[in-house]
C-alpha cells in the first residue's frame, strides 16, 4: 500500500457552499451563502455529526456553534477555475482548472447552433429556449408528440438539453443525438455538457421526466486524478453523477445512483468492501431538488438527513481511512435566481486516525483535495492545488 491511507473517499454534497467567493460580485452572487443563509431563513439547523467534524467553524451557520468542532480537520476552499456549474466544479476538485467560463445562452442558442443540430440529427426542434425542465415538458410535450420535434432548451448552466418522450423517440435514438450534439459543441461552443431528457405522459394527466436522463460531458484535455489513479492500478469508484460528469474516463467501477439515499446507501456499501484507491461520490439533491427550485427547507432536511448518517459512515471505516466532505459551487436557495452561486465551498476531512480540531483554513483552490490524493498515492500532482496531507498525521 503506498502512501497514509489505503481508501480515501470523497463526497460531494452538490451545490452547498458556505459563503460568497472573493469574485462573487462578478458573478451576481454578492451575499449568497448557501449554509448559512438557509440556516437563518428556516431558523436554525440541527446538524450535532457535522458540528463536530467542524462545519460551524467555516461560515456561521444558526443552530450549529463554532465550538462543537471536536474531530477532523475543517477549512474551505475557494473556487478558482472560471465558471461556477457543475462541471467545472468537480474538474477543479480532481485537479482541474479553466481559464474560462463554459459558454451560457441565457436567451436561447444563437441559429448556427441550431443549424447544425438539425444538420446533424436530421430533426428540427422546439422551444430553444431558457428554462424549467419540469415547466418546459408540460408546455412544449404536446407539440413534441404530434410533430416528433426534440424540445431543446438550456439553464443558467453551461448546458445543452434534449428532452424527448421515450415513445416518440426512443432512448437509444435520443442518446445517440446527444452523441451527435456533443461532437459539434466544441471549441467556442464547447458547453460543459449535453444532457437528455427523456420523459412520459401524456397531455391530459401531465408529463414526467424518467430516471434515463444521461450526461454527455466535454472531457479536460489533460488527465484528471480519475485517470492518473487508474492508470497506477488503484480503484476507482463512483457513485452518483460522478461518472457522468466525467464520462466514465478513469472510473473503474460505477454505481450512478439518483438520490441523496441511494448515494449515502452506496457509500454505506462501498465501506463494507475492500479496495484500495478514491470512492468518490456526489450527493445531488441539495441542488436539483431544492437549490435550483429556491426550497431553503427541503435543503435544511436534506443536510440533516446527511448529518444522521456520518457515524454509519464512521463506524464502517478504518484506520487506514480518510474521507472529505466539499462541494463543487453553492447554489443559495433563499436568493431570487435559481442559479448556481459563486461560494466558497466546505473542507472536512475525518477518519478514525485524524488528530482532532485541526484548523485547514482557507484554500487557495478545491483541487487541494486532488493534490491530497496524489501525495498520498505518490502520483504526479496536479497542475493545480496544494497538499494539506501533513496536516492531517
Amino acid at each position: 500500500m503506498s502512501g497514509r491511507f489505503k481508501r480515501i473517499i470523497v463526497i460531494v454534497l452538490d451545490g452547498v457552499g458556505c459563503g460568497e467567493a472573493p469574485d462573487a460580485a462578478a458573478y451576481g452572487d454578492v451575499g449568497s451563502n448557501s449554509l448559512g443563509n438557509v440556516a437563518r431563513v428556516i431558523g436554525g439547523l440541527k446538524l450535532p455529526n457535522l458540528g463536530r467534524l467542524g462545519i460551524g467553524r467555516i461560515t456561521e451557520i444558526e443552530g450549529v456553534p463554532a465550538s462543537l468542532h471536536s474531530c477532523g480537520a475543517a477549512g474551505k476552499c475557494r473556487p478558482a477555475t472560471k465558471g461556477k456549474d457543475t462541471v467545472a466544479g468537480h474538474w477543479e476538485l480532481m485537479g482541474i482548472l479553466l481559464d474560462h467560463p463554459f459558454p451560457t445562452f441565457p436567451d436561447g442558442f444563437p441559429e448556427s447552433i441550431i443549424e447544425q443540430f438539425v444538420s446533424a440529427t436530421g430533426r428540427d426542434v422546439l422551444a430553444n429556449k431558457a428554462s424549467s425542465g419540469t415547466v418546459i415538458i408540460q408546455e412544449f410535450g404536446e407539440q413534441h408528440v404530434k410533430t416528433g420535434k426534440p424540445i431543446v432548451y438550456t439553464s443558467a448552466d453551461s448546458v445543452f438539453q434534449i428532452a424527448a418522450h421515450e415513445e416518440v423517440i426512443p432512448i437509444e435514438e435520443l442518446y445517440e443525438i446527444c452523441q451527435k450534439t456533443r461532437s459539434f459543441l466544441v471549441g467556442e461552443n464547447g458547453m460543459g455538457r449535453v444532457i437528455a431528457r427523456p420523459f412520459v405522459g401524456n397531455s391530459t394527466d401531465g408529463f414526467t421526466r424518467t430516471e434515463r436522463r444521461k450526461d454527455f460531458p466535454l472531457l479536460p484535455a489533460t488527465p484528471t486524478m480519475l485517470q492518473k489513479l487508474e492508470a497506477s492500478g488503484k480503484d476507482v469508484w463512483s457513485i452518483g453523477k460522478i461518472d457522468d460528469i466525467f464520462a466514465f474516463q478513469g472510473i473503474t467501477r460505477s454505481n450512478h445512483t439518483t438520490d441523496n439515499a441511494g448515494s449515502t446507501q452506496a457509500i454505506l456499501d462501498s465501506l463494507n468492501q475492500d479496495f484500495e484507491g478514491l470512492l468518490f461520490a456526489n450527493l445531488i439533491e441539495f441542488d436539483m431538488i431544492f437549490g435550483h427550485r429556491n426550497a431553503p427547507k427541503g435543503y435544511g432536511a436534506a443536510l440533516e438527513s446527511f448529518d444522521r448518517a456520518i457515524p454509519s459512515i464512521l463506524s464502517r471505516m478504518e484506520d487506514t481511512d480518510l474521507a472529505i466532505i466539499s462541494a463543487d459551487h453553492g447554489v443559495d436557495p433563499t436568493t431570487p435566481g435559481t442559479d448556481h452561486s459563486r461560494e466558497h465551498v466546505p473542507l472536512l476531512a475525518f477518519g478514525p486516525s485524524l488528530p482532532s480540531a485541526v484548523d485547514l483554513g482557507v484554500r487557495d483552490t478545491l483541487a487541494d483535495v486532488a493534490a491530497v490524493i496524489a501525495d498520498n498515492f505518490e502520483l504526479e500532482a496536479p497542475l493545480a492545488g496544494l497538499s494539506f496531507l501533513g496536516r492531517l498525521a
